[in-house]
């Protein structure tokens, strides 16, 4: 039950926001969905290919790299083993005909007042390619990918300047939706109102396991498990502010 002052809430904490960034896996689409173990997979076949480990220690030496750098690719460049157009390509050509168009969700990005975003650690392709699928892709300006980062991930503060610099974004007025509590860190610090995205309850979550962790919730403004519903909620609050 959400407490009786929520609306309101929405309204204060949202009224000057006119810029909306969302993170794409787990975010945009629900955490249940397939996408993310089939990229996963991927990666591990890409280390496979590439180093001639076996499947199980593939898998080990991509967790140490995205715990260590963020993301597997940022260990591989770190160390000049891997092109990251060739990484790219390879991970993300996945079948996306799991994924059904989400029309609530395209009509409620379609309401918000301003400018929407997608910012992934992924490719620009793959946030283009899954927008499409779910419906939503002529709700976003653009895609603010790995590259355009300078390969630097979230939650790097570098990638958020990045990020920030390229759209003339002014983060006082901006939010972050994401599915990864620490990539809200920097958006909170620098202003943003941020939305934690989580599984519902009973849902798949193909997350990491230190993803998946609560921990510390100081940055985060406010949590959903639905972000049709929430979106709705909220421009509903703003439309009566």
């Amino acid at each position: 039950m959400r407490p009786a002052n929520f609306d309101a809430e929405l309204a204060s904490r949202f009224a000057a926001v006119d810029v909306w960034a969302f993170d794409l896996d787990n975010t945009l689409y629900p955490h249940g969905s397939d996408l993310w173990p089939k990229i996963d997979d991927r990666i591990s076949l890409y280390l496979m290919a590439l180093t001639g480990l076996d499947g199980q220690s593939a898998r080990a030496l991509q967790r140490y790299y995205y715990r260590k750098d963020g993301t597997t690719l940022r260990g591989l460049m770190d160390e000049a083993v891997a092109t990251p157009e060739s990484f790219l390509e390879f991970v993300h050509d996945i079948d996306r005909s799991s994924l059904s168009p989400n029309p609530a969700l395209a009509r409620q990005l379609a309401a918000l007042p301003g400018r929407k975003l997608i910012f992934t650690n992924g490719s620009r392709d793959h946030a283009t390619k899954t927008a499409a699928r779910l419906g939503i892709g002529g709700c976003f300006e653009d895609a603010f990918d790995i590259v355009a980062a300078d390969y630097r991930p979230k939650p790097a503060e570098s990638a958020y300047d990045a990020f920030l610099g390229k759209y003339g974004v002014d983060p006082s007025r901006a939010a972050m939706f994401e599915d990864l509590a620490q990539n809200l860190v920097v958006p909170h610090r620098r202003g943003m109102a941020t939305v934690l995205v989580e599984p519902k309850s009973g849902q798949a979550d193909h997350r990491q396991a230190e993803d998946r962790a609560r921990g510390d919730r100081a940055h985060v403004d406010f949590s959903t498990d639905d972000l049709a519903q929430f979106l709705a909620t909220l421009n509903q609050a703003l439309a009566a502010a």
